[in-house]
């Protein structure tokens, strides 16, 4: 199943990983480097399913976040927080925040595809 995806982040070395990647998979990547940057982008470009960094310069990704579920993506589409914060507390305050799941990091090549696919099958409600 190709997809939009809308990844956030603002590591040029992860942006690139998790691009390339998810493009090898057959789908369709639109980057952005900053919240502001996403904010402008989800506008126009209906993702399928948006992956966050948390840690971004301006406004962080929970902010992001709550500002994208105000009206700027369709209520289905699943936002999944991607962090190097891999604790049990950390994946509930992901939770909490409105994020439809996790993924951690260091992002895992081969497990990339699957994670997403999930995501997108089960409309966000998975967990990464």
């Amino acid at each position: 199943m190709t997809a939009r995806i809308l990844v956030v982040e603002n590591n040029p070395l992860n942006l690139k990983l998790v691009r390339d990647v998810l493009q090898i998979a057959g789908h369709d990547v639109i980057e952005a480097h900053s919240g502001e940057e996403a904010l402008t982008i989800a506008q126009d470009a209906a993702p399928d399913l948006v992956l966050m960094d948390l840690q971004l310069p301006g406004i962080d990704g929970t902010e992001t976040l709550r500002q994208l579920r105000q009206g700027l993506l369709d209520g289905d589409t699943p936002v999944v927080a991607v962090t190097a914060f891999a604790m049990a507390e950390d994946r509930e305050r992901v939770v909490r925040a409105g994020f439809d799941g996790h993924i951690a990091k260091p992002i895992s090549v081969r497990e990339l595809p699957d994670l997403v696919s999930g995501y997108l099958a089960m409309g966000g409600r998975g967990d990464g």
